[in-house]
């Protein structure tokens, strides 16, 4: 019970903490009328959005509510006598309370983030690190604020269930509110933002974020929704999914290390992952406070000033795991498992470094294309796209490999929890990037001095490249959590081995390997049926609006905010359900056996065509950056032009359908776990 008290203390700490900075950040000057009126626009069209999508998941919620109280709770088909604890339905209850911990998540995020906007902006006119420090700490709102609601919603639920099955309820409550934040905020971010980019930049060869642009506002509102409140959410439920998993395979574990079997809740097996959980808040709550910079700073010194923060923290869980381990007299095993995740996760995002910052030559290289046209962007960004799986694809082999021999399949779900376990401060280094990116475009649309925009397009480019070192972590911890789903899920059914000689285990293996291309399919098309609009939209308003282009008529901001919203909710829907109704619908016709053949494929094909998605887009951006900053002609170019087409077609990869992918495999496997009594 110490180690359950000491996890929710922990969550305590981290709101408090969380709280602490938002204070802070909120004293912070908001700039003259005119920068306050843009964010203000930001902050009514992201609440607007969010408002939008939360009622509509608000009926999701409860229709899944009832189905989970009357078919895996109660059981109206007469497999069991359910009701959970005190004939309550448990197991809906949990889902409940995930979902809205997800919600919350993402909402606290956005909300900080639009607030910082403006004051990033102000505080970017005094000097570089200024800005940092405003921008890097609404990141750590978010950042805390996740592992915080999750690490209390965990243990809440363990300390009143004491029910591994019930318990995944809470993660699959987390995993499907996140899936439709992330898409939906994806859609709505990316058809602002290729509507901008193609008719403002291309067409009508002004500046990005000029205020004449009718999507600029759009755009800027997407940043908060998708890139803040999707990854929030997204990251909320890689985080509980991981210990959820572990605390499912205990006793799997407690075989390999050869320790008795647990008997009750009470076992340390069981509160181990949370312990280390509590472990990585404080650790990172450390870790934000190292995050400093000098004037002037180039990209590589801002990349060492976040990870000086994250090293630190995750060195800080490794010993504080260390001690944990000699106090509670287990297996130091277990130490090695936490070292595996974390070191994991740490090559798994510096891959992504490599291949995405154009401190590196592989984004050079895709620059370089661009003097040839749009074409050889596209063909070179696939390529690097493609060759970027090698490194994570590998690094995931051997920390399965490793952690397995340590301890099982509980070994495989503890090193996720490890390489999560520092989530507080690796989310803010993500969660930063949208708010420097708001800020500069604050600072074009208020007319500041180009000093400012310089400075928070420093910012911005790192936070891309660090968006994709967080998209890379986040699709690491991705698999490993669904694998050790997807090992739990085993362990209540009873199937120690799935025989690929099996046909139905072979049918379930392919249709799990198509869906991810089918689910990426949708997002892609969704994009770009929402952008076309935007396209059409921003067209007519140069057309028809006297004076537009001249600046002396205002643009209809709100009427393209408006698009965005509605195609996002309109586009959502499709892609959301998919997740959800397929394992259900493959576990009913073909058994048991064949859900687990589709988990095994929608892994294995998920995991890598997210990597490649994310990568390729993060290296078109990061190329068309790479020209803006005065190489091979600078902006306004022909290479510029090409770029710009390279990082269009990248944005719906990087911040759609790619970071939704790892959403989509956790998801089938949780749905799998939580419904496997109707597969039996």
């Amino acid at each position: 019970m110490i180690i359950l008290y000491l996890a929710i203390a922990a969550g305590v700490v981290a709101l408090i903490f969380a709280l602490l900075l938002t204070l802070n950040i909120l004293r912070q000057d908001e700039g003259d009328e005119t920068v306050r009126f843009i964010g203000k626009a930001i902050q009514d069209g992201a609440r607007a959005f969010l408002t939008r999508e939360y009622t509509v998941l608000a009926v999701f919620v409860v229709i899944v509510f009832v189905i989970l109280a009357a078919f895996i709770d109660y059981d109206v088909l007469g497999r069991e006598d359910g009701g959970g604890v005190s004939g309550l339905p448990s197991t809906a209850i949990a889902y409940l309370a995930g979902a809205f911990g997800s919600a919350l998540a993402g909402y606290i995020g956005m909300s900080i983030a639009v607030r910082a906007n403006t004051r990033t902006t102000v505080k970017a006119m005094i000097g570089l690190n200024p800005a940092l420090r405003v921008a890097f700490n609404s990141g750590s709102v978010m950042g805390i604020s996740v592992v915080g609601i999750g690490l209390i919603g965990i243990a809440a639920a363990y300390w009143i269930f004491q029910d591994a099955n019930i318990i995944a309820g809470f993660g699959f409550g987390a995993s499907s509110i996140a899936l439709f934040a992330r898409v939906g905020g994806g859609i709505y971010t990316k058809a602002a933002d290729v509507g901008a980019d193609l008719v403002g930049k291309i067409e009508q060869g002004i500046p990005e974020d000029d205020p004449r642009n009718p999507a600029t506002v759009a755009d800027n509102v997407g940043d908060n929704v998708g890139d803040v409140a999707g990854m929030g959410a997204d990251l909320f439920e890689s985080y509980v999914g991981s210990i959820i998993a572990t605390i499912t395979l205990a006793a799997v574990g407690a075989v390999a290390l050869g320790m008795a079997e647990p008997s009750g809740f009470d076992s340390d097996l069981f509160l181990l992952p949370l312990l280390i959980a509590a472990i990585g808040i404080f650790a990172s709550i450390i870790g934000t406070f190292l995050v400093r910079t000098g004037e002037g700073a180039s990209m590589g010194r801002l990349l060492w000033a976040l990870r000086t923060g994250i090293f630190t923290s995750g060195a800080l869980v490794l010993v504080g795991t260390a001690i944990a381990l000699t106090m509670l007299d287990m297996s130091f095993d277990l130490f090695w498992v936490v070292l595996v995740g974390l070191v994991a996760g740490q090559i798994i995002g510096t891959a992504s470094e490599t291949f995405t910052s154009y401190e590196f030559g592989f984004t050079r290289d895709i620059a370089k294309q661009s003097e040839t046209g749009p074409a050889t962007v596209i063909i070179a960004g696939l390529g690097l796209g493609m060759l970027s799986t090698v490194a994570p694809g590998l690094v995931v082999v051997v920390a399965m490999w490793l952690s397995y021999e340590l301890a099982d399949t509980y070994g495989v779900a503890l090193a996720a929890v490890g390489m999560l376990s520092t989530l507080g401060i690796t989310l803010a280094t993500d969660a930063y990037g949208p708010v420097a990116d708001n800020a500069g475009g604050i600072a074009e649309q208020a007319g500041l001095d180009p000093e400012v925009r310089e400075r928070t397009d420093a910012l911005d480019s790192l936070g891309n490249t660090t968006a994709a070192t967080g998209k890379g972590f986040a699709i690491g911890s991705a698999v490993l959590t669904a694998l050790a789903l997807m090992a739990a899920y085993s362990q209540v059914t009873g199937i120690d081995s799935f025989d690929l000689l099996d046909i139905k285990v072979l049918m379930g293996l392919i249709v799990g390997a198509m869906l991810p291309f089918l689910f990426a399919a949708l997002t892609m098309q969704a994009v770009g049926r929402a952008a076309n609009a935007m396209v059409q939209e921003v067209r007519r308003q140069f057309r028809e609006i006297a004076g537009l282009m001249e600046g002396t008529a205002n643009a209809d901001y709100a009427r393209a905010v408006d698009i965005s919203t509605r195609g996002a909710m309109r586009e959502m829907v499709l892609p959301g359900l998919l997740a959800i109704i397929a394992p259900v619908v493959v576990g009913l016709i073909l058994g048991a056996a064949a859900l687990g053949g589709m988990l095994i494929g929608a892994i294995a094909t998920g995991f890598l065509l997210a990597i490649m998605m994310a990568n390729a887009g993060g290296a078109w951006d990061n190329a068309k950056k790479y020209i803006e900053a005065g190489n091979l002609g600078g902006k306004g170019s022909d290479a510029h032009a090409a770029a710009v087409v390279g990082d269009t077609v990248g944005d719906p990869f990087k911040d759609t359908s790619g970071p939704a992918l790892n959403i989509l495999i956790k998801l089938m496997s949780i749905v799998a776990l939580v419904f496997a009594p109707l597969f039996l």
